[in-house]
């Protein structure tokens, strides 16, 4: 651990890291034991928005995209704070999402699918304006989606969905 190196200097200082290794390891701790944040995607094409985790929450609107991913930024036992890609937060039963990755196109023209993770290859195919696909892995800067039986690679920031920083401040 790395408090032991500062073993001599016993005192505020040592109690002070101790207390700051804590609230990392608080922080990383959620009810579901994954990651914060992550990408999942809505499971069905009825997702309510709501302002609060509970139903006792205003509704904000209903999501109508099964499939859309959303980052989760922070989540309750029951509930999880998602990030859309709009850039609106709300929170979402954890009922209605899928652990399975998704991607979005949010750029007003297609990005290219190559068929290799290379500038220079062929194209595969088109992902068009507002398009989901599935997303298989990311490495290196490039993702491999599928989408209607065909793979192809993006650049990563071409994507909505790949990113590991928060998406919503």
């Amino acid at each position: 651990m790395a408090f032991r190196r500062f073993a001599p200097f016993a005192g505020a200082g040592l109690a002070l890291l101790l207390l700051a290794d804590a609230s990392v390891a608080a922080e990383r701790q959620t009810p579901s034991g994954l990651p914060v944040p992550r990408y999942v995607s809505l499971k069905f094409d009825r997702v309510n928005a709501r302002a609060g985790p509970g139903d006792d929450h205003r509704l904000l609107w209903v999501y109508k995209v099964k499939g859309l991913p959303v980052q989760v930024v922070a989540e309750t036992s029951e509930w999880r704070r998602v990030c859309d890609p709009e850039g609106s937060l709300v929170w979402v039963h954890k009922r209605t999402t899928d652990g399975r990755r998704m991607v979005l196109n949010t750029r007003q023209a297609r990005v290219t699918l190559l068929k290799r993770p290379r500038p220079e290859a062929r194209a595969a195919a088109f992902l068009n304006p507002r398009a989901l696909a599935t997303l298989d892995k990311c490495e290196k800067g490039w993702c491999r989606v599928r989408v209607e039986g065909v793979a192809g690679w993006a650049h990563e920031g071409d994507l909505w969905g790949t990113a590991e920083a928060p998406q919503c401040r």
